[in-house]
């Protein structure tokens, strides 16, 4: 993306920022390959030099980069290294998946309009840590996720898409948390970017636009009923 403007006929440049397992970035990785998402990552970054998120980049062929925040003095010395790597991919899209830092404000706007995230809950019930427990804990019939743009307020940017599941009588917040891992976050999201990378959406002047008219209301998917996206 050039001033705001896609790039024609070519894959979208994702560069996608881990902190874990990379089941996310997995979903990712499938959908490019097989075709639902018309895209090319061109870097996977991560903050902890050992997560396993790294070897399934590696093993797909990805570029990877592991930057320790160990190594650097405050949050905005790293987020400045952080985004000069991903600067230099020239991405269209920044795809935060499961990474587990909070962006420093400088980050964000060095990558607005263009910064994404999948958050566990349905915002903007339960922004932050341990979703899965809170909506336990409060008894929600439904739980399910988020994608969204970053903006600096945490988990607070417009929305793209949501998905939900229903809460099982027995479930813990493990159980919860794998359900709509499976269920909910690896097809939500891939769907979400392809939205973004086909132009159906569109970011701009703090409003939502989906199929060229203001996103009024958030798409919902009932990941109970529906076989696919």
């Amino acid at each position: 993306m050039i001033d705001g403007t896609p790039r024609a006929a070519q894959p979208a440049r994702l560069v996608v920022l881990i902190s874990g397992r990379g089941r996310n970035l997995d979903a990712i990785i499938r959908a490019i390959e097989s075709g639902l998402l018309d895209a090319r990552i061109e870097l996977v970054a991560c903050n902890r030099i050992n997560a396993e998120g790294l070897r399934i980049a590696r093993l797909a062929g990805l570029r990877t980069a592991a930057i320790d925040p160990k190594a650097f003095a405050d949050r905005e010395s790293f987020d400045l290294a952080l985004g000069n790597r991903i600067a230099a991919a020239a991405p269209d899209w920044v795809v935060l998946a499961g990474y587990m830092r909070i962006l420093s404000s400088a980050f964000v706007q060095r990558f607005a309009d263009r910064l994404v995230n999948i958050h566990p809950s349905l915002l903007p019930r339960y922004k932050g840590l341990d979703t899965h427990a809170r909506a336990l804990a409060n008894g929600d019939a439904r739980h399910g996720a988020s994608v969204h743009f970053v903006t600096p307020d945490l988990d607070a940017g417009p929305l793209i898409r949501q998905g939900s599941i229903a809460v099982d009588r027995g479930d813990s917040h493990e159980t919860l948390a794998d359900r709509l891992m499976q269920r909910v976050e690896q097809r939500l999201y891939p769907a979400a970017l392809a939205d973004l990378v086909d132009g159906r959406v569109v970011y701009r002047q703090g409003r939502v636009w989906r199929d060229e008219r203001i996103q009024e209301q958030c798409p919902h998917v009932d990941y109970d009923t529906s076989v696919d996206e």
